[in-house]
């Protein structure tokens, strides 16, 4: 039997992909390499202004569902939404997150709860209302986002660090659930990327040398750092492998 040729295993071409968080950041990143892939591409986040502004800059196999994603009992409404533009997705990119940055002791019921919503509820509720149409194709990418914090501990981030721990094992148990049906199910880790989310990290120039200098490449990441790990994930190149969280953290969490 001859291999595929590596073109075809990246190639999404009739693909549909679904990304939460595509106004900014990482999310939108994913949904730019996605659509490079030759996938149609849905992105949903809360802010219409700069989703529309990407919609219109990617063209017209891009489209958007503007919605609050930190309440999980709406996702089934969310995912008829984005049904209707391309059809059910195949592929699922769980980017949207927030982190309140509460110590321990400041942290109150309300941030705890939204945290929890957004980084780890809403990505099961929203794979949930996919998966259907995924088992009856044969064929699902689930992309989760777990964090250096899924494995390692930092101040003043105790909800989001025990949402992205979660977010870890939410991934190994979608993968127990639904890669028998031909949907894998994995997780990407970012390390210090700069996006609205790490601001106050790299606004302090001392610190964002530190984080870089932890690393085992001597540096920290860029948006282009995601475009083969998440393209590989999402793709036919990673058919065999499901239940993991890809460190894109430059060795970060090997040190």
């Amino acid at each position: 039997m001859s291999a595929p040729s590596p073109q075809k295993l990246f190639d999404l071409s009739g693909r549909v992909a679904c990304v939460t968080g595509a106004s900014s950041g990482l999310g939108r990143r994913a949904a730019d390499v996605l659509l490079a892939a030759g996938a149609s591409v849905v992105g949903v986040a809360r802010r219409e202004a700069a989703l529309a502004e990407w919609a219109k800059s990617a063209g017209d196999k891009a489209g958007y569902v503007v919605a609050d994603l930190d309440d999980p009992s709406a996702m089934e409404a969310v995912a008829g939404k984005v049904r209707a533009l391309f059809g059910a997705p195949d592929i699922l990119v769980n980017a949207a997150g927030i982190n309140t940055r509460e110590a321990a002791d400041d942290v109150t019921a309300a941030g705890w709860n939204t945290t929890l919503n957004l980084n780890l509820s809403t990505p099961f509720f929203l794979a949930r209302a996919f998966a259907g149409n995924m088992k009856a194709k044969g064929w699902g990418r689930i992309v989760n986002f777990a964090s250096l914090q899924s494995y390692r501990a930092f101040p003043s981030s105790i909800a989001y660090g025990a949402s992205k721990g979660a977010v870890a094992q939410l991934t190994r148990a979608m993968a127990e659930a639904w890669s028998a049906h031909g949907i894998t199910a994995n997780a990407v880790g970012p390390g210090f990327f700069r996006t609205e989310l790490t601001a106050v990290v790299f606004s302090d120039p001392e610190r964002a040398a530190r984080n870089a200098a932890q690393t085992c490449i001597g540096r920290n990441g860029e948006p282009e750092d995601m475009d083969g790990p998440m393209l590989f994930l999402c793709s036919d190149a990673s058919a065999y492998v499901t239940g993991q969280v890809l460190m894109v953290d430059g060795g970060f969490t090997a040190k």
